[in-house]
């Protein structure tokens, strides 16, 4: 379904970047979940841009909440934002009719659609959709955070600078430090030098990528399936929506092929305060078998460079058919990573929300804490 993820609980994305409105439609929402519009003011506004090097594009983020609740909890039908679009100009994409931009969508766009996209900031395929994303996934997270199941994601890399890995002994200190934080990281430090190094690529007309680290704690064991359904699986089916996702690895990913078996394979005890299986260490990410096992599930996203810059790039028109060039003028990020940190939360938390439905059933957020 081409614009819809999930099975027991999914999501619909609509509208395009310049469009008047664009939106999500959440179907299979148990009746009752609370619906905080200030968890998704919050969330809109983690995305919005706010910093040195991030596109000069504000919109308000004014939602509406058309349907699906009743004095602030789901009524178990269709929930529907829509999102106002107000802060466009689509005059900045006069000069670009036909000219596939180096690293976008434009020419595949062109091929599927038959020349009848819309093609002002990228329109479908933006990632002002992303936001439409962020406002259901943070109903979702508050449904998750209601179960004791708690999510956070910092900058791992931007432009080759690291950040700290996550602290494994003090989880809950290193979530609430990113929670507090306006530019996620860790490392202070790092982070001032990242903000620096942004600053720099957008006055050079150049473009950085990044990598953002994501933690889940409090899940619960069995969730997954051992397949095609792998909590691997349908993590990388929805990251990889995000726009400018084109990594995604679990654990210790990739360093995984250079450890021997002895190193890799996480020893297990029993917890003699939970009575319950726990590992000595989590190369794995949480995850056995593509299924939860109750240690902490972490992953990593690599972000691609922002594609548009200003520097002269080589091209083609392709309703001329001819070769040129183009330097992509208007209001884009320098670093997309710091704002699409909030997108990879929300879509982690509508993945897990799904899985967990279909593992207990949609009336299993509504039950006491885990």
């Amino acid at each position: 379904m081409k614009n819809t993820f999930g099975n027991s609980i999914t999501v619909t994305l609509f509208g395009e970047s310049h469009g008047p409105f664009i939106g999500c439609v959440l179907d299979g929402l148990c009746p009752g979940l609370p619906v905080g519009e200030d968890s998704i003011r919050e969330a809109l506004s983690k995305r919005r841009p706010h910093r040195t090097g991030e596109t000069a594009r504000t919109e308000a983020d004014e939602f509406f909440i058309i349907s699906g609740t009743y004095q602030g909890k789901t009524t178990g039908t269709p929930l529907c934002i829509t999102i106002a679009n107000g802060d466009v100009k689509s005059a900045d994409y006069d000069n670009l009719q036909g000219i596939a931009r180096p690293g976008h969508g434009d020419i595949t766009a062109h091929e599927k659609y038959h020349g009848f996209e819309d093609p002002r900031g990228g329109g479908h395929g933006s990632g002002r959709l992303t936001a439409a994303l962020v406002a259901a996934g943070a109903v979702l997270t508050d449904a998750l955070s209601n179960k004791g199941i708690q999510l956070a994601s910092h900058l791992r890399a931007v432009g080759g600078i690291p950040d700290r890995p996550f602290d494994e002994a003090n989880w809950e200190e290193d979530f609430y430090k990113l929670f507090m934080s306006d530019f996620p990281v860790l490392d202070d430090g790092a982070g001032m030098a990242m903000q620096q190094t942004i600053a720099c690529a957008q006055q050079m007309g150049e473009s950085l990528g990044g990598v953002i680290e994501t933690a889940v704690l409090g899940l619960p064991a069995g969730v997954g399936e051992p397949w095609f359904d792998t909590v691997e699986g349908a993590l990388s089916h929805a990251l990889f929506s995000i726009p400018a996702v084109k990594g995604v690895e679990f654990g210790d990913g990739f360093a995984l092929a250079n450890m021997r078996g002895s190193v890799s394979n996480d020893a297990m005890h029993m917890d003699p305060t939970g009575g319950r299986v726990v590992t000595d260490t989590n190369h794995m990410g949480g995850i056995l078998g593509g299924i939860t096992n109750g240690m902490p599930l972490t992953f990593r996203c690599a972000v691609k460079p922002t594609p548009s810059i200003a520097k002269e790039q080589n091209t083609v028109n392709f309703i001329d058919h001819k070769d040129c060039t183009v330097s992509v003028a208007g209001r884009h990020d320098a670093c997309v990573a710091p704002r699409a940190l909030p997108v990879v939360n929300a879509v982690t938390a509508l993945v897990l929300a799904d899985l967990l439905a279909a593992r207990f059933g949609t009336d299993w957020f509504l039950s006491a804490q885990n």
